[in-house]
């Protein structure tokens, strides 16, 4: 029985190695297959600026940022003829000027590639966006939590979808009143007429879907609808932080759409995962009606609320971030290098002055401190141009 029980035991592993000998690498062919379908991101805005994005989409196996839908001809157009022009006001982002559409009217987006592909969206109508109440935000463990809340007394909306943009203000990590003279080639101060480069503004933009329903509740309520959410030692939280909420009303069938999409782009990852459903939108080719078309165009009225969080508001016991940079002294190394040799170390702009170094009494400097231009110029990841609703 013991010779039995180890001869099978020797049997099994022998069929496991085996086994384990001939597994291959299985790459699905709908991975390598051709993907380029048209991916049209935007809603018909009743009142104000459409924005409506262009891209095509990729395989899993392909690097780098999709490859965004450029020279296209886009409009609006209503169903009773009339048309509204848009312009492509960067790579793959298409916009119209800002008005009122009636709301007893339907509307569809209209697109023909620069190659001559045509696509339409379904004819919509406008669906009224309620007010937002509120745009608010609490400090909870550490996290400040970003939130919105929002009511239809008519109990007609019932599905909403929120967009934000978050612009804070930040600095470089070294201030400098020095600068690298081309035309002398010395170390100068910085005037009035040079550029700020030390204060900065930065823009983010939402990049996960936002979705609610009150659909099971007896009042069309949304309460507390978390928006974000920022560690306390975020360099948005330094100085000043603001965040810019949109409302969307959808109906039904969009939210169905939107929900749908989150889910295959959030849910994918592992074998207990659920499989990505079927991605059906009211975007279609003129051209070829069997393409497949990624994208949902529908039209509402949209609702903006802005909020400001000042770094004093937040709990003192919070850790507030400041900028790391190294610091650097750059002194000559006699006899062989002079003082203007040494200002032209900083010569191209990648290595900047930030300050002076005097040894104890001397009248003039021996040397400087000199950082990285990303250390001192906030330029790089930001812009210097204060925006028109900072307050």
């Amino acid at each position: 029985m013991q010779l039995l029980t180890r001869t099978l035991t020797h049997t099994v592993c022998l069929c496991l190695l085996l086994l384990a000998g001939c597994v291959e690498p299985y790459s699905p062919e709908v991975i390598e297959g051709p993907n380029n379908f048209l991916v049209v991101d935007g809603t018909i805005n009743g009142n104000g600026v459409t924005t409506v994005r262009l891209s095509r989409t990729q395989n899993i196996s392909v690097t780098g940022p999709p490859y965004v839908e450029s020279g296209a001809t886009l409009r609006l157009e209503e169903e009773q003829g009339a048309q509204y022009p848009m312009v492509e006001t960067a790579p793959g982002t298409y916009t119209n000027e800002g008005r009122l559409l009636d709301r007893n009217r339907k509307y569809r987006l209209y697109i023909r590639t620069e190659s001559g592909q045509e696509y339409a969206s379904e004819y919509v109508t406008v669906k009224q966006t309620p007010p937002i109440d509120e745009v608010g935000w609490e400090a909870l463990d550490n996290t400040l939590q970003i939130y919105v809340n929002t009511h239809d007394p008519n109990n007609d909306t019932r599905y909403y979808r929120w967009e934000y943009e978050a612009t804070w203000a930040f600095t470089a990590a070294y201030a400098t009143y020095l600068k690298y003279d081309d035309s002398t080639g010395t170390i100068v101060a910085r005037t009035r007429a040079d550029e700020n480069i030390y204060n900065c503004w930065k823009t983010d933009y939402s990049t996960s879907l936002k979705l609610g329903t009150s659909a099971k509740l007896s009042s069309d309520v949304i309460y507390k609808y978390p928006i974000l959410a920022l560690p306390s030692g975020s360099e948005e939280l330094r100085l000043k932080y603001s965040v810019l909420v949109k409302q969307y009303a959808l109906t039904q069938e969009a939210y169905v759409y939107w929900e749908t999409l989150r889910k295959n782009t959030e849910s994918i990852g592992t074998l207990f995962d659920p499989l990505p459903s079927q991605l059906t939108g009211n975007v279609h080719s003129l051209s070829n009606a069997a393409e497949p078309v990624i994208g949902y165009v529908g039209a509402s009225s949209g609702q903006e609320k802005r909020i400001f969080v000042s770094h004093e508001e937040l709990p003192r016991e919070w850790r507030t971030f400041y900028p790391v940079c190294e610091l650097d002294s750059v002194l000559p190394t006699p006899p062989n290098e002079t003082f203007k040799d040494l200002a032209e170390r900083f010569k191209g702009g990648y290595y900047m002055p930030v300050g002076e170094i005097y040894p104890p009494g001397a009248p003039s400097p021996i040397g400087y401190l000199g950082a990285t231009l990303r250390c001192v110029d906030c330029r790089l990841r930001g812009t210097n141009v204060k925006p028109d609703f900072w307050e």
